[in-house]
């Protein structure tokens, strides 16, 4: 590990070298390819140096504690039991930095949130998770668009389609694809009891254009009046559209805008993200759950996380973590359980990368 640390140094230190000199700055696309890597690379090279720095001290205490002075060695043997668990930690944090990165991390995220399993009170709760996701990107600077809403019939979101932008957006969010599970009295419930329902979140990267490249003759746009809330143009206006791909079957409309030229926009964007999620889930399926198997079928045994409201807990099952702030983890303070997800998948990928 230290080797390939000191290699990750020197090449930084050649990145830092070279977006100084004026030629590559006048090249601003070579510029901008180095400043990404630079970017890559810094919070590994940090790390490494206050390890560095840390090893150095460690060796001072050691030293220390061979001292005839008795007050100096008693305090040099505390000094080292604390630099030794540092540099212990430090080495944990430079193994996980070291785990391959997604390339999919930086780009934007598209959630897909579908009510299932118990009707309007699993269209209301999933009103609730689309409040939560807002108010998470919110809380961390990140754009949101509306890509896609269809309310229930007591509210809340029978199917929403999201997407938030910003630095790592895909990477913050990917673990949220699942069934979420939610246990709660509904309001229509005159007896009191708790009732579960369960509603779907797939969450695929951003396509790009590049991604995926759409022939006319695999597309077939239709355009249709719009219904339901939506303003005086709604029923007036043939602004609604449905795009079909036809090799794959798959089908998206957006009615939202009033322009079906931004409809078309939207909908597009979500087909190019829904063939490049299967792209990729055909590539690495080992690793990367297609959407099919992220949403499942809405059914309340499959589950990725509970919440809870008579407890006010919420559970994901994957990594076996409760916390007992569920009314705040839906303001969207989520970043304790996303920390936690994050930090499993990477040992997990660790635990692979070693095996190879």
């Amino acid at each position: 590990m230290l080797d390939k640390l000191a290699q990750i140094e020197r090449r930084f230190a050649e990145i830092e070298a070279q977006v100084a000199d004026p030629e590559v700055f006048s090249d601003q696309g070579r510029f901008a390819k180095l400043m990404r890597e630079r970017s890559d690379l810094d919070e590994i090279v940090s790390v490494y140096r206050r390890r560095r720095q840390t090893e150095s001290e460690l060796e001072q205490a050691r030293a220390l504690r061979e001292d005839g002075d008795p007050e100096i060695r008693e305090m040099a043997a505390g000094e080292y039991r604390e630099l030794e668990a540092a540099l212990e930690a430090l080495d944990g944090e430079l193994r996980m930095l070291l785990v391959p990165k997604d390339p999919l991390d930086q780009r934007n995220a598209i959630f897909e949130i579908r009510a299932g399993t118990g009707g309007d009170e699993a269209a209301l709760f999933g009103g609730d998770l689309l409040k939560m996701y807002l108010r998470y990107a919110q809380e961390h600077g990140l754009k949101t668009e509306m890509l896609s809403v269809s309310e229930g019939g007591k509210g809340g979101a029978k199917e929403a389609i999201l997407m938030i932008s910003g630095k790592d957006a895909y990477g913050l969010l990917k673990f949220e694809g699942g069934v979420h599970r939610v246990q709660r009295v509904p309001d229509t419930e005159s007896q009191g009891r708790i009732h579960t329902s369960a509603v779907t979140v797939a969450v695929l990267p951003e396509a790009e254009e590049v991604d995926v490249r759409l022939e006319d003759k695999d597309v077939r746009v239709d355009v249709y009046r719009s219904s339901g809330p939506g303003g005086q143009s709604v029923n007036t206006t043939d602004s609604a559209v449905r795009v079909t791909h036809i090799p794959s079957g798959l089908v998206v409309t957006c009615q939202d805008e009033k322009s079906q030229h931004k409809n078309k926009a939207k909908a597009l964007k979500i087909l190019r993200s829904r063939l490049f999620d299967q792209e990729m889930a055909k590539q690495h399926a080992e690793i990367a759950a297609d959407r099919k198997a992220m949403v499942g079928s809405g059914d309340r045994s499959e589950r990725i996380r509970t919440y809870n409201f008579p407890q006010n807990r919420v559970t994901d099952h994957r990594i076996n973590l409760t916390l007992y702030s569920l009314d705040a983890f839906l303001a969207g303070q989520m970043d304790d359980m996303l920390s936690a997800l994050r930090a499993h998948f990477q040992a997990e990928a660790l635990k692979a990368e070693a095996a190879l």
